[in-house]
């Protein structure tokens, strides 16, 4: 039997927290290694240039790690977001198949206990079907004795509720694919201050590696943001192209399987036996 609809979300939630425990475990790890890398050698023209620079790099230290704390602040801003965009994906991918929505063994098992009379066994079936289809047959059968016309609203009523839950998912990819580029705006903006903060110094000379790192950053960032819109914008229409073929293809299919276990139910159960003729025959006089 295949793994249910939470057994997907329960895999899925899992993976994220790996993902964020990677993260948040390696994240920091980045900066420091460029910042180790970004370090002159040691030695009597590195001290001639510490001393140098001291008086400059001094009140700037403050400002340096605030701003090196925001740059990893947005980098994790950005890196969590892909990852539950990717999980959305996956778990959409699984949950939106015609295979999970309709599923041809219920639907070839249920057809043979409707043709069998068998009601209540067809009952019990849909009831513990957790997919597309048979929650819509289990809503619609509970108000079949009512009439076909109750018990077919009661299924699309059915469809309609599975498939706003549906939606709920896809909307937060709409949501991603419109926070990625304000996150890579965010990013955006503060490589800018950087940079202007080191040209606005008075009386000293601008780095160029200062200038670099600012702009580096920004573009960094406002790539990252951009990258994260594209496949989330892309699979929220894909998503929700597929969500209405499903939801149409299982209201299809449950209307279908609803009248015939109506029609079945009004058929006699079998033919009424003819009454004996010698039980009802009567003797006839003799003529005269």
């Amino acid at each position: 039997m295949g793994i249910s609809a939470q057994g997907y979300r329960l895999r899925l939630g899992v993976f994220f927290v790996l993902c964020l425990v990677v993260v948040s475990v390696l994240g920091p790890a980045g900066p420091a290694i460029q910042s180790a890398r970004a370090q002159p050698p040691e030695g009597d023209a590195a001290d001639q240039a510490k001393d140098k620079d001291k008086k400059d790099e001094a009140p700037r230290s403050a400002g340096s790690n605030i701003e090196r704390t925001v740059e990893i602040g947005i980098y994790g801003l950005l890196t969590i977001t892909s990852i539950a965009m990717v999980t959305l994906i996956v778990l959409l991918f699984l949950e939106l198949r015609m295979s999970m929505a309709v599923p041809p063994a219920f639907v070839e098992d249920f057809t043979q206990s409707v043709n069998a009379r068998k009601f209540k066994e067809a009952f019990e079936m849909s009831k513990n079907e957790t997919s597309f289809l048979g929650r819509a047959l289990t809503s619609g059968m509970a108000r079949l004795q009512y009439g076909i016309e109750d018990a077919r609203e009661a299924s699309m009523a059915m469809v309609d509720t599975v498939k706003a839950k549906k939606e709920q998912l896809i909307t937060y990819l709409a949501t991603i694919g419109t926070l990625g580029p304000l996150l890579g705006l965010v990013g955006t903006v503060f490589g800018m201050i950087i940079s202007f903060k080191e040209l606005g110094r008075e009386g000293v000379a601008p780095k160029p590696a200062e200038l670099a790192r600012g702009i580096s950053t920004a573009l960094r960032l406002t790539l990252f943001g951009v990258g994260l819109a594209v496949p989330a914008i892309f699979f929220h229409a894909f998503f929700r192209n597929r969500l209405v073929r499903i939801s149409m293809d299982a209201a299809n299919v449950a209307d279908d399987l609803l009248t015939q276990m109506y029609h079945n139910s009004k058929r006699p159960a079998a033919a009424t036996p003819a009454a004996d003729p010698r039980a009802s025959a009567t003797v006839k006089p003799a003529e005269a």
